[in-house]
């Protein structure tokens, strides 16, 4: 359970800006759609709704868009058939980059994120060409609540780590157990900040603030396409 410091870099760029509210408010309701139409609609028992509403609420995305997007999920009126791209690449000095998308469009998304990695000096390799240097992870986050009991508790239910970083705690689990670990937390604690799957690097590549601009712009860039979800990478901000 020994602490490390990789999450501080999860937390780097955390928050939105009000002028992108709207975008994001967009891609969650895509990702509820998307997770109610595959696993359902009860929660207990579709950890993929549960965690795409958690980050809806951790958003403060209104009570009233989650409904319309479940509503989309179980209507077959105007719902797109979305499908699930992972696209992995390099950019600058080397730094991996795996990329999720959902799009109705997969030649206008892999054109669109190509483009990005060609213009910040990177390119897109194939399947598996960086994803070894990844550990698929469950990651879940709490804030303002007691350190010692969450770590107690992260013992007891066979959690592989849990850190501190100021007002946040992130406990990280297997992607095997991360269900039931996430249930045993809720079940004490209530429902985490957020609560998902993730990939963790296993190596960084570390730079200072000025030499990562080029390649903070770029994941800038990527989080800004409307068809991406998530952009996971192994730079380090020293």
């Amino acid at each position: 359970m020994a602490g490390h410091s990789q999450f501080k870099n999860i937390m780097y760029r955390k928050g939105a800006q009000d002028a992108k509210r709207a975008k994001i408010f967009a891609k969650i309701s895509r990702e509820i759609m998307v997770a109610a139409k595959i696993g359902g609609e009860d929660v207990s028992s579709n950890p993929r709704l549960r965690s795409a509403i958690a980050y809806a609420r951790e958003q403060n995305m209104p009570k009233d868009n989650i409904e319309k997007a479940l509503a989309k999920a179980r209507s077959n009126d105007d719902l797109s058939n979305y499908d699930e791209i992972r696209y992995e690449g390099y950019g600058s000095h080397g730094v991996a980059f795996i990329v999720d998308a959902l799009t109705d469009n997969k030649n206008r998304t892999a054109s669109e994120v190509r483009s990005v990695f060609t213009k910040y000096g990177g390119n897109l390799g194939e399947t598996g060409s960086v994803a070894y240097q990844f550990n698929r992870i469950g990651l879940i986050q709490y804030t303002g609540l007691p350190y010692p009991e969450l770590f107690d508790l992260a013992v007891e239910s066979g959690a592989e780590n849990v850190e501190e970083d100021g007002e946040y705690c992130f406990i990280t689990t297997g992607v095997e157990n991360f269900s039931e670990i996430r249930n045993i937390f809720v079940e004490k604690f209530g429902d985490p900040a957020s609560a998902t799957l993730t990939f963790e690097p296993l190596s960084y590549v570390e730079m200072s603030e000025d030499e990562a601009q080029s390649l903070l712009n770029m994941i800038s860039v990527l989080e800004d396409n409307d068809d991406v979800q998530k952009v996971y990478s192994n730079l380090k901000i020293a």
